[in-house]
């Protein structure tokens, strides 16, 4: 019987590896140290002192909320509702309760109370009794906001407190907040309060590995903070934003470590198409009536520029607020993060002044420090919308808002009015280098109409306070940004070219700003039938000065504020 000889499978050619190899483990271990002694030297990890008055100051503000839901049921004498038995929950979210707080950064809280409760309830009875509180500074209660919210000072730490009703009559203390049946018959108010809550629960529960998540997700926050790209309400993104995108490298590589998932951060994202969006799970639609983000169904949801989806129902996009502006910038900061080798070089800060050769100065002046923290935000919530406005220019490629603002604090003067400033980048369509004349009266105008609009509607307008924005370019400047706040970064010479006063509070007539002995010939005034002062002032000529006003019998109704440019800026 013949034997039989056993065939061996013929071997496979070795696969030819392209590029750099990978690090070893050690290597590995050497970044990780290196980026974390980064990360300490710009303030990133909060001292265990620290992160343990953090959890007090919670632990006090649950206190609070529950004392005040018992005085509401005895208030309110409702038959069958025990208040002792009323509950009530208070968790933290955001940034603190994914563990990448950095020093100073404040706190979102989530207060849920039960349903026979009213919102105007939490945001006047409770407002009151957190402002009879010692620890309790710079209250401050913004109602019409997306997601209502209070702000508040408590024993030094900033404090963002939202509102949720659940139609239940106990909000137990073991209630899963990640139960999607609590959301059925809940207002839409509760349920976007709930969500920051839920979306970043949901976060921690599909990384693989937490731990190193929150390494690589305090780099890519530092990072885009340094980069001035840390901003939802300015069109950027926000911190949900970017954990939603450092969570789906972690899916994707979830063995990495910390200081590679970063390096795969950029990598990935420097290549990814938008508008495809970011997920971290499938779309879900639990079918109570909720707004879902669905680019298959919604066609409003098509036009989203850079769509990152929340995992937790109903699904939202995060980063609705990016234009193309702000998503062109974006894309060169992942690119240039891409090509960087060394961490310190990766949070160097840019030089805005050097960016751009045109600008709009934007500037909110209050009376007092008291009234100005609230005049800001209402300013600064609403340039979002002139850098949309401004996009939409024919002649204007791109706006880019700089995130950091210029505070200008009097000091000696208690009576000098309290200023903050912005600046918007310009790129011009150059058409061949031809001669531009371009108009951006309509944009600043209506920039200054909606900021007084909205002050006039929340009744926010007091004496003192005003708006105004202007063309600049950058040889107006008369020095560098600066890195502390209170210097002068702006030649004061130059006039408003629209801006909007608040009306006095002792007369119809609307109040003037003091001029300087040259602003009669620079600008002309007119008196609005609603109360505000504007100023609109003439285009600047090629040297830097500012054309003679005309008179208005001289000047053609359809005439507008121009800036003319012979070379329009270059990124």
């Amino acid at each position: 019987m013949p034997r039989r000889t056993r065939r061996t499978a013929p071997s496979r050619p070795k696969q030819k590896v392209y590029g750099p190899p990978p690090p070893t483990r050690e290597e590995e271990c050497a970044q990780e140290n290196d980026l974390i002694e980064i990360l300490k030297s710009f303030g990133c990890f909060e001292s265990d002192v620290e992160l343990r008055h953090r959890e007090n100051v919670v632990q006090r503000l649950e206190s609070l909320f529950k004392e005040w839901l018992i005085e509401m049921c005895l208030q309110m004498n409702l038959p069958g509702i025990v208040p002792q038995k009323v509950g009530g929950k208070l968790v933290p979210f955001g940034s603190h309760h994914l563990g990448v707080a950095s020093k100073g950064a404040d706190i979102d809280v989530l207060c849920v109370g039960p349903g026979f409760l009213q919102r105007k309830d939490f945001f006047s009875s409770f407002v009151r009794k957190l402002k009879r509180q010692r620890e309790v500074k710079d209250i401050r209660v913004i109602e019409e906001a997306f997601v209502p919210v209070v702000k508040l000072t408590f024993e030094g730490i900033e404090i963002d407190l939202v509102f949720a009703r659940v139609a239940r009559n106990r909000v137990p203390q073991e209630m899963d907040l990640l139960r999607e049946d609590w959301l059925q018959g809940t207002d839409l108010h509760s349920v976007r309060s709930l969500n920051g809550y839920r979306v970043t629960e949901e976060i921690l529960r599909l990384v693989p590995n937490v731990q190193n998540f929150r390494l690589a997700l305090r780099t890519i926050k530092l990072w885009a903070k340094q980069r001035n790209i840390y901003s939802n309400s300015l069109g950027f993104l926000g911190g949900v934003s970017w954990a939603i995108l450092v969570a789906r490298i972690c899916q994707e590589y979830p063995n990495a470590s910390a200081s590679t998932l970063v390096t795969k951060f950029f990598k990935e994202y420097n290549m990814w198409k938008w508008p495809n969006p970011i997920m971290l799970r499938e779309l879900k639609d639990c079918h109570f009536n909720l707004p879902v983000w669905d680019a298959r169904v919604n066609l409003a949801d098509r036009s989203h520029s850079m769509p990152i989806i929340t995992p937790a129902y109903p699904m939202q996009n995060t980063a609705f607020n990016v234009t193309p502006s702000t998503l062109a910038i974006m894309k060169e900061e992942i690119q240039r993060g891409h090509t960087i080798a060394g961490w310190s070089q990766l949070f160097e800060k840019p030089n805005f002044l050097r960016k751009y050769k045109h600008y709009v100065l934007l500037q909110a002046t209050s009376a007092t420090e008291e009234q100005h923290p609230a005049w800001v935000g209402l300013v600064e919530s609403r340039i979002r919308h002139l850098v949309v406005n401004l996009e939409r220019n024919v002649l204007v490629t791109r706006a880019h808002i700089n995130v950091q603002s210029y505070p200008e604090r009097s000091t000696g003067n208690a009576r000098a009015p309290v200023r903050t400033k912005w600046l918007i980048g310009l790129v011009f369509n150059e058409k061949g280098g031809q001669h531009l004349s371009i108009d951006l009266t309509p944009n600043l105008q209506r920039f200054s109409d909606i900021v007084h609009s909205v002050a006039g509607r929340c009744q926010m307008f007091r004496e003192g306070m005003s708006s105004s924005a202007r063309y600049m370019s950058q040889k107006d400047f008369s020095w560098d940004l600066p890195q502390e706040p209170g210097r002068r970064v702006i030649s004061e010479e130059l006039q408003p070219s629209v801006s909007t006063a608040a009306p006095s509070l002792t007369s119809h007539q609307a109040t003037k700003r003091s001029r300087s002995p040259h602003s009669e010939s620079s600008s002309k005034k007119f008196k609005s039938d609603e109360g505000p002062i504007e100023e609109v002032c003439l285009s600047q000529s090629k040297s830097g000065g500012l054309k003679r006003a005309r008179t208005p019998e001289s000047e053609s109704p359809s005439k507008r504020v121009r800036t003319d440019l012979l070379r329009p800026a270059e990124t």
